[in-house]
């Protein structure tokens, strides 16, 4: 009996010293693990070294949470004694307003931070040590000494609630989600043209018609199908938040240490608002709220008139009521994609043209955007605005959000103007992230967890000056194809904690297999409190590689625990076929098909599948003039003679040239004979890229003295907007070359009548072919 109660005790002693894993995401700047454990129970005490509504709200916070997961309602003292957690505000050096100090030893945890907020973000870290649900479990929390701070101030998430409504409720939960990984600022999109959300009691039309319209609940979305009735009895679907609600969740965010910015978008996209009151839109009035029956999105003035002063006093009565709301220092205006067809055809707007000296339309909205700000400055606000608000001249103090890449970014930047970064790729949360034949149905796009892992929101173009003004990023969630709350969840979970630490975490901190192992808990967290989310991207990538004149075929997969097997005769790859280990070599016309196998079981779906061709092309050195877009890097310098053809696909195979030509030239390596040689191309009239205009070819036998062979003149209409590729191919009589140089002539602007008429037009090239 004696042996039994000693082995009993010692067992015990291992377990209390035993040292407790640690899986905190964000990965904290200096974390130091020592031996033993803190054992919550039912006599640790609370106290708090600073006083202030806050701090005690914090407290609270952290109790209410050790409460759900543990049944203890730790008691808060002046002074507590014996085992305790103590939190306190004070100068704490090195960590800045957002950082902390946490110390975890046996018998006490101490908090120490410079304000409020660090004292937030340190129980972040601490409750991450914690079961995520109650278990009834012994709570260790292990030893350790952490000292942490933010790397960027904008750390976000955008929700557009206007394609689709979200219940306060559930905006507070996306909320809960942000505090947990320290990000701190929520982008609320509040109006748009599919909705509008926000109570304006001086416009109730806003929200007793405009927030309303004919229920589409269940079907595809499609803006052009969008429809719109005054009668309530037809328009059903929608839903918005009164001022109260706001006021509520504003103080909720602010309570886990997070703005709430709000967007009321202009000058465009505003056709629910201009339907209510279409006096502010340009004339001729279409369709509007006055008119019985449906009417559709699309056939309503998407801007607000520019030339009609009372336009500007309506919105700037709205933000009035905004400003009054929202403590946020920014006040975002949307100004992304604005047609400008209605300013083009309207007296008032040219008639403001004329009078205020401006040269086109873009001055247009930058005098608009101009007039907002002015505004929002006298109210002590920041306005920020989508990266077009650059068109025509920035406002002096404005903010942008690059989203159309990081370009817009830069340039402002280098203007010394604050910028946040939220490029499409790879921070739009409403893109897939694993592959489509398995997904829920997404706006397109492939934003996988490693991209959103991977992401630098530091662009190389800037100087260490420049970068500064890089106030951080944010993910934008669009919910065209979203229409569930559990949806939400699957398409930011787990990428929403990836970019989190992308923002929070020292970059020379950032491991991608590391991360990986240390979110792995956070994924079972998820599944034991029922949050719907992504299991990961179980795709294949098939990528080629030049090395050495030779073409190559790397396998990758992003799942750490998976086993890629592989096919090259275009049959369907199982756990009985060739495994991949490393990069092997294209001799002939083949079609690669892989898959992943997890614990040695195919993971179902369709296999990543990639034909390669070979031509005397294929694999050899290639220099261009002008370089390629590093948007579009496809395969990387060799894209185009690596073998694969571009699809109608515009992400994928493609090197892209903005308002430039494309020249290549292919060095063969030896003289060879060859009687034809093509070009591939891409023309998607919706993404602005169009057919060169011309394609010239060259050979030399030295590399200096090049012979022309032909021009080929391109001979699909730039209005075509079917979404299409073009070989263009010159053929002649055999003959002995060793260089080949292909010009492509690029539209050079978007055409007449396009919604980016005037503006740079984007050529996409893509293999050449030496036959």
């Amino acid at each position: 009996m004696r042996s039994g109660l000693l082995t009993g005790f010692l067992l015990w002693t291992f377990f209390l010293n035993a040292q407790p894993p640690v899986h905190i995401i964000p990965q904290p700047v200096r974390l130091q693990l020592q031996d033993g454990a803190f054992l919550l129970d039912k006599n640790v005490q609370v106290q708090a070294s600073a006083a202030g509504r806050e701090v005690s709200g914090i407290i609270s916070y952290f109790t209410g949470a050790v409460k759900q997961v543990s049944g203890y309602a730790l008691p808060v003292k002046a002074a507590a004694v014996g085992k305790s957690i103590h939190f306190s505000i004070g100068s704490t050096e090195g960590v800045g307003e957002e950082g902390y100090v946490l110390s975890v030893t046996p018998t006490r945890i101490a908090i120490r931070a410079s304000k409020p907020a660090g004292l937030f973000y340190a129980v972040q870290s601490l409750l991450q040590t914690l079961p995520a649900v109650r278990t009834n479990q012994v709570i260790r929390i292990p030893c350790m000494e952490i000292s942490d701070y933010p790397r960027f101030k904008w750390r976000g998430m955008m929700l557009d609630v206007s394609r689709h409504f979200f219940s306060p409720e559930l905006v507070k939960q996306f909320i809960d989600l942000l505090a947990a990984y320290k990000m701190n600022r929520f982008h609320w999109h509040l109006a748009d043209g599919a909705g509008w959300r926000i109570e304006i009691k001086k416009y109730p039309k806003l929200t007793g018609l405009a927030a309303w319209r004919v229920d589409d609940w269940g079907k595809a979305w499609d803006w052009s199908q969008v429809r719109f009735n005054a009668d309530r009895n037809k328009a059903t679907y929608g839903g918005y938040y009164t001022q109260e609600q706001i006021k509520e969740i504003v103080a909720y965010a602010a309570a886990r240490q997070i703005t709430v910015v709000p967007e009321i978008e202009m000058p465009g996209h505003s056709e629910a608002a201009m339907a209510a009151y279409p006096e502010y839109s340009c004339l001729p009035h279409k369709h509007t709220f006055n008119e019985p029956g449906d009417f559709y999105g699309r056939d309503v003035h998407p801007n607000y008139c520019a030339g009609n002063d009372s336009a500007f006093v309506f919105l700037q009565n709205i933000l009035e009521e905004v400003m009054a709301l929202f403590p946020s220092r920014y006040i975002h205006v949307g100004g992304d994609e604005v047609d400008k067809t209605s300013w083009k055809q309207c007296e008032r707007c040219q008639r403001r043209m004329k009078t205020e000296g401006l040269k086109n339309e873009e001055e247009l909205q930058s005098y608009f955007i101009h007039r907002m700000e002015k505004f929002l400055v006298a109210h002590n606000r920041k306005l920020i605005g989508w990266d077009e608000i650059l068109e025509g001249g920035l406002a002096p103090q404005a903010t942008v959000m690059s989203w159309r890449g990081e370009s817009g970014g830069i340039k402002a930047a280098q203007m010394n103007h604050d910028v946040v970064m939220s490029p499409t790729g790879p921070l739009y949360f409403d893109y897939y992230q694993g592959d489509p034949e398995t997904e829920p149905l997404a706006f397109g796009g492939f934003n996988t967890l490693k991209r959103v892992y991977s992401y630098e929101p530091i662009p190389a173009e800037l100087n260490s000056e420049q970068a500064k003004h890089v106030l951080g990023a944010q993910a934008n969630l669009w919910t065209e194809q979203i229409a569930s709350y559990e949806h939400v969840l699957y398409m930011i979970l787990p990428r929403m904690p990836a970019l989190a630490e992308v923002l929070w975490s020292t970059k020379q901190s950032r491991n991608w297999k590391d991360f990986n192992q240390r979110l792995q808990p956070h994924l079972v967290g998820f599944e034991q409190r029922g949050l719907h989310y992504s299991k990961g991207n179980f795709k294949v990538d098939i990528k080629p590689q030049v090395v050495d004149g030779r073409l190559l075929v790397k396998l990758e997969t992003e799942n750490e625990d998976g086993t890629i097997y592989y096919t090259t005769d275009g049959t369907d790859p199982g756990t009985g076929s060739l495994r991949y280990e490393n990069p092997f070599e294209v001799k002939g016309a083949m079609t690669v098909k892989a898959a992943l196998a997890i614990n040695n079981s195919m993971i179902r779906g369709r296999p990543a599948q990639q034909a390669f061709t070979l031509n005397k092309a294929t694999g050899r050195p290639l220099q261009y003039a002008t370089p390629y877009s590093k948007y579009y890097p496809a395969n990387g310098p060799s894209t185009l003679v690596d073998g694969i053809r571009g699809t109608t696909d515009a992400g994928k195979q493609w090197h892209a040239f903005n308002g430039s030509d494309m020249v290549a030239t292919v060095d063969l390596g030896q003289a060879a004979t060859a009687g034809s040689i093509t070009l591939g191309c891409l023309q998607s009239y919706g993404q602005w890229i169009f057919f060169p205009q011309w394609v010239k070819f060259e050979v030399s036998a030295d590399g200096k003295q090049f012979t022309e062979l032909a021009t080929v003149s391109n001979t699909v209409p730039v209005a075509d907007k079917a979404p299409q590729t073009k070989d263009f191919t010159t053929r002649f009589d055999p003959r002995s070359f060793r260089y080949v140089r292909i010009t492509a002539k690029n539209l050079g602007q978007c055409p007449k009548g396009h919604p980016g008429e005037g503006q740079a037009a984007w050529l996409f090239c893509d293999e050449i072919v030496v036959e």
